[in-house]
């Protein structure tokens, strides 16, 4: 069954309108949604997963070309170690799946971040889900996962790899423009984020894309992460689409 099957009347209608090119959606409120039902945080994330997927084949299935998640933050490592061994065993069940089905459905999965801190085996998953991810080409839909990212992390990073070519005499400083940043952040194999939701009722951007959002537009909502719908989905692009967008123009 089709994701049009399971949303009477949406297909003719998401046909007709532009959507944005690339969304990004900061996954917040799992541990909140948990603790409302007198369950533990982890049943939050479980739960948050399983938005995660919905979300990611709507937003493939309406247009949508680049579809970003915050999943993990660098600040995440402080959290309860079985809350952390949780979310990392969600990411190998997701990675699971997406190597077994990606080619199938068309949508090339990238984990973006500082990978290097990550468990040997999740690494091997995402290399595997990488090579799988670059045979479908430029033009396939793309989910990605940003996991141990954060928005300054990354643009340190950035930082420091382009001091190492002027050191090593291979770059110029006056030759560093904004091209050649852009190039060295985890999202240089796509377009900056058109459009940015964040659930959960917080109103704040949590160091995510912090340079690739310079003109995002935001949509914030009550909603938690888990009881995120298609149609909370609609409402964000039908916000977006009522906005005029003039890049610091008249």
């Amino acid at each position: 069954m089709g994701i049009f099957d399971r949303f009477t009347g949406k297909q003719e209608q998401t046909q007709a309108r532009a959507v944005p090119r690339h969304i990004a959606v900061i996954m917040d409120g799992n541990g909140r949604w948990a603790k409302k039902r007198g369950l533990p945080r982890k049943a939050g994330h479980k739960v948050g997963a399983e938005t995660f997927r919905t979300i990611a084949t709507y937003c493939k299935d309406i247009g949508v070309q680049y579809f970003t998640v915050y999943a993990f933050s660098t600040e995440n490592w402080k959290r309860p170690q079985d809350e952390v061994d949780a979310l990392m065993n969600l990411f190998r069940t997701y990675l699971r799946e997406a190597a077994e089905t990606m080619v199938e459905r068309g949508v090339a999965v990238r984990v973006l971040g500082d990978l290097s801190v990550l468990p040997p085996d999740l690494l091997r998953q995402i290399d595997e889900v990488h090579a799988l991810a670059d045979t479908l080409g430029e033009q396939a839909a793309t989910a990605s996962l940003c996991i141990n990212y954060g928005g300054r992390d990354e643009i340190k990073n950035a930082v420091r790899a382009l001091a190492r070519q002027v050191a090593e005499g291979t770059l110029r400083p006056e030759d560093i423009t904004e091209d050649t940043i852009g190039a060295q952040l985890y999202t240089a194999h796509m377009p900056d984020p058109d459009l940015i939701i964040r659930p959960s009722g917080e109103i704040r951007t949590s160091n995510f894309l912090l340079w690739q959002s310079a003109y995002a537009e935001y949509y914030f909502t009550d909603v938690l992460w888990p009881d995120f719908k298609p149609e909370h989905m609609d409402a964000a692009i039908e916000d977006f689409n009522r906005r005029s967008r003039r890049f610091g123009g008249v």
